[in-house]
Order: C-alpha cells, then sequence, then structure tokens
C-alpha cells in the first residue's frame, strides 16, 4: 500500500486506470466492530456510479464501493509464465462457459440449459458438467422442451478426450437418437510467447478497446444483423477486450476478441479480410490482446476451433496451440 510523507495511506487509483492490476484496501467494518480491513488484488474492470469492480485470478469478481477505500494503487502484473499450461476439463469448461455467455439459462440439476435467441451453438445448449439428477431418458425431453419452447432446437454439448469425462455421454446421447453435428476442437498454449508474436510495424495498426463498435461488428461473420442478444454474448465474461486493425476504407482489416478470466485468457472471433490473409494480421489481433491479458495477471491462452478448418489449425500450430479436447454438438434426429 501508498502512504503520504505523512505515514498514512493514500488511494491512489482512479476510473482512468480501469484495465490496469491494482492492490486495494477497503474497510469492512464499523468503528465499533474494530474497523475490519481487508485487501483485494486483481484487475480493475470497471468503476461506475461509485462502484469499482475487481477481477481476481480466479474469475471472481469482487464488487468495492468507493467510499470504502482506505488506500488503494496500481501493481505491477504477475510474472508471465512461458512453460507450458496444465489444464483441468472441469476447470478449463467453466472458463470457456464464462467467456462466451447465455442471454439465459437455467440449471438441472448438474447441466446448464443456455439459450441466446439462436447466437451460435455454443450460447444455445446444454452444457453437461455432472448429473442431470433424473434418468436421462427424462433430462433429454426436458431439454427438448425446453428449448421448444423458446423456439430453438436443442443441442447438448459433450467432449471427448478428456480422460473419459464424458466418453459415455456421447455413446448415450447416439443410443437416444441424438447425432453429432458438428466438432470443435479445444487448444491450450503458454501466454507469453503469443505476446511477442507480431512484426513491430503491425503491432502498431491494432486497436484495443473494451467495447465492440458497429466498425468491428461490420467485420464478424456471425453478428448478420446484431440484436442486443449478439452484443450481449460478445459482452458477456470477466475481462472483455476487443482489437480491430482499421482499413483504408470499409470493415476492418482484422478484428479479435479476448476475456481474460485469472490465469486463462480465450481466444475468439479472430476474422480476417480474405483479401488481407497471409500478411500476418491474425497473429497482430492475437498478440495485442495477448499483451493486456498477460498485463491482468494470466498466463495461458485457450481457443476453440471447428474440425476441418485447415488454415485457422496450421496458424494455431505456429502460435503453440496443442490439442486439448473435442466438444461435439448433438442435436436429437
Amino acid at each position: 500500500m501508498e502512504f503520504t510523507a505523512g505515514g498514512r495511506l493514500e488511494v491512489r487509483i482512479t476510473p482512468s486506470d480501469v484495465g490496469k492490476r491494482v492492490s486495494i484496501r477497503r474497510l469492512t467494518g464499523s468503528e465499533a466492530e474494530g474497523e475490519r480491513f481487508t485487501d483485494t488484488i486483481g484487475v480493475l474492470t470497471s468503476w461506475n456510479e461509485g462502484v469499482l469492480v475487481i477481477t481476481q485470478r480466479t474469475g471472481d469478481s469482487v464488487h468495492i464501493p468507493e467510499s470504502s477505500l482506505v488506500a488503494a494503487k496500481v501493481v505491477p502484473a504477475a510474472p508471465a509464465r512461458r512453460r507450458g499450461p496444465s489444464a483441468d476439463f472441469e476447470e478449463l469448461s467453466w472458463v470457456m462457459a464464462r467467456a462466451w455467455q447465455p442471454v439465459e439459462s437455467e440449471r438441472l440439476g448438474g447441466w446448464e440449459l443456455r439459450a441466446a435467441s439462436g447466437f451460435t451453438r455454443r450460447a444455445n445448449s446444454v452444457l453437461p458438467l455432472g448429473d442431470p439428477g433424473v434418468p436421462l431418458d427424462e433430462a433429454l425431453q426436458r431439454v427438448r422442451g425446453w428449448y421448444a419452447e423458446r423456439g430453438l432446437p436443442a443441442y447438448v454439448q459433450a467432449a471427448t478426450g478428456t480422460a473419459g469425462a464424458q466418453e459415455g455421454l456421447c455413446a448415450e446421447l447416439e443410443a437416444h437418437g441424438w447425432e453429432r453435428e458438428v466438432t470443435a476442437e479445444v487448444r491450450i498454449a503458454p501466454l507469453a510467447p503469443l505476446a511477442d508474436a507480431a512484426a513491430e510495424p503491425l503491432a502498431d495498426d491494432v486497436l484495443v478497446s473494451r467495447a465492440v463498435d458497429d466498425d468491428w461488428l461490420a467485420r464478424y461473420q456471425r453478428a448478420g444483423r446484431p440484436g442486443p442478444h449478439v452484443l450481449r454474448v460478445l459482452g458477456s465474461g470477466p475481462s472483455v477486450w476487443f482489437a480491430t486493425v482499421p482499413a483504408a476504407s470499409g470493415p476492418p482489416a482484422a478484428i479479435g476478441r479476448c476475456v481474460v478470466d485469472g490465469r486463462w485468457a480465450g481466444f475468439m472471433a479472430v476474422e480476417v479480410d480474405p483479401a488481407r490473409r497471409r500478411e500476418g494480421l491474425a497473429t497482430a489481433v492475437m498478440a495485442a490482446l495477448a499483451q493486456r491479458a498477460l498485463d491482468e495477471g494470466a498466463s495461458a491462452a485457450w481457443l476453440q476451433v471447428e474440425e476441418g478448418n485447415g488454415g485457422a489449425l496450421a496458424l494455431y500450430d505456429q502460435m503453440g496451440f496443442v490439442p486439448h479436447h473435442l466438444y461435439h454438438h448433438f442435436r436429437p434426429v
């Protein structure tokens, strides 16, 4: 903590420090209770209407009234680790889910039913990280009904290649007449090398911001006519960043999105103008986002790429991403 010349603690952060790693001491008890203090370290994600939001390395967010601050300062980012990350399947699954949140959800035992007006399968499918608490026949019937009420097809997202965590569920879904519609590969990598990957001139062309804008959406292929549900999904996550490489005219030359969640940084929506491919723009976008994630204390990276996307897989091979597991979306026939 910081002290003034008189030896007293001092608040040395302002709303302009949003996005930086900070250390905060706040008052959590009254004078009658002995004036207890609590220290919090994390990324200052927002400071609005007298409330600070701090995102910790665990991904948890702490809301702190400005009036309770006793001392605060910006602190250096945690040292970046360059060795490959280890990844527990359940931990990574929840990190990925928090990075792409639905508009509405409902619990069915250990399953989470998610919906976002049909915007992407990930936000409109069941995440089965546990037992549904009812027999599988009944669970699948409830799933079909829940999505039918919303005018959506029913999907269940299940994984393979995870030491058997969900291998049995995939087989049971197929036995109940659900078929695999699409498969994606989850890959992981150490984060620090990504920040060093871009050539210097290109790195200077990347603009990074907290908010998505119309230019970014003009390049994003999946946005279509972006309604509130699209913006809500894109803006969801503990600490969200958007990158843009402007073009001389028209939509941006490249875009990307990154969500920082504790030690993890997830990369999504990295898209490049087809006429500008093989210029290093995707690498530059990811490097700029990786640097922001490093500044927030992250050390590991993850991304998802659909099976058969050879160009993207080759790029991610060069960046050091290695396969972790596959996930599949099953739909009733």
